[in-house]
């Protein structure tokens, strides 16, 4: 089967294994109807982001790397309808959270991998696996919050503010070239929020890892807003210089 013939199979794959194990893991969460609909309620909206990455491409299309993103995806949202309920009752959900959140961060990059061994990287693929990234973040983030307090919610919610200031300011949407140290700040983010799930963790420790990463966030983020800022005006002053 081509890739576009893989694409509406794959999507309804995603959403039929969300389903089944979401309903699971709600069954044996100790919070009320209402909050276990808010915590099905997001997960759905993280499955759907997902899917409709890949059904919104035109041509549409999906590849092996695709399919381990997907999965990730599920794993996120799985993550979801339980860190939400947490929220709000600051009942912790022992290892279930901790564990599906770390095979999610540890199939991250995988996606790459099979990407370049099967010839099939793509832009689409990239923006896809960014979103799952920032998706994971913010969940986790959410989970922390009981944990550690409710400033971990602007862990995941930078990502997200960078994307809108992109609205506002184009010029910010300009991709930068590769940096180890914003692979490796990206990458701290949720380790550090999982250290702060892990039962048995220090408060102190559960509540400086998360912390640091906030800290280390901003200052990449600031770095590059600055960056892009320097490439604005430095274009904008060559064009002027064209014009005279």
């Amino acid at each position: 089967m081509s890739g576009d013939e893989r694409a509406v199979p794959d999507a309804f794959g995603t959403v039929s294994v969300y389903v089944v194990s979401a309903l699971w893991l709600t069954s044996l969460s100790p919070s009320g109807l209402v909050l276990q609909l808010a915590g099905l309620s997001a997960g759905a909206l993280v499955t759907a982001a997902a899917v409709g990455s890949v059904l919104r491409r035109i041509p549409r299309f999906s590849t092996p790397a695709d399919r381990v993103t997907l999965l990730r995806a599920i794993l996120v949202a799985l993550c979801a309808v339980l860190a939400v309920p947490q929220l709000f009752t600051g009942l912790r959900t022992d290892l279930f959270l901790p564990l599906l959140g770390g095979a999610a961060f540890l199939l991250d990059g995988l996606d790459g991998v099979v990407a370049r061994r099967t010839g099939t990287s793509s832009a689409a693929g990239a923006r896809f696996d960014s979103a799952t990234d920032a998706a994971l973040v913010l969940v986790l983030s959410v989970a922390a919050a009981p944990v550690a307090g409710p400033w971990t919610l602007g862990i995941g919610a930078m990502y997200y503010a960078f994307v809108a200031a992109g609205l506002l300011r184009p010029h910010l949407r300009v991709a930068l070239p590769p940096s180890a140290s914003r692979r490796a700040i990206g990458a701290f983010q949720p380790f550090a929020l999982l250290v702060a799930l892990l039962p048995g963790v220090p408060p102190v420790a559960a509540a400086s890892a998360p912390a640091l990463a906030l800290g280390l966030l901003a200052v990449s983020f600031m770095r590059d807003v600055v960056q892009l800022e320097h490439l604005h005006r430095a274009g904008l002053r060559e064009m002027s210089a064209r014009v005279a």
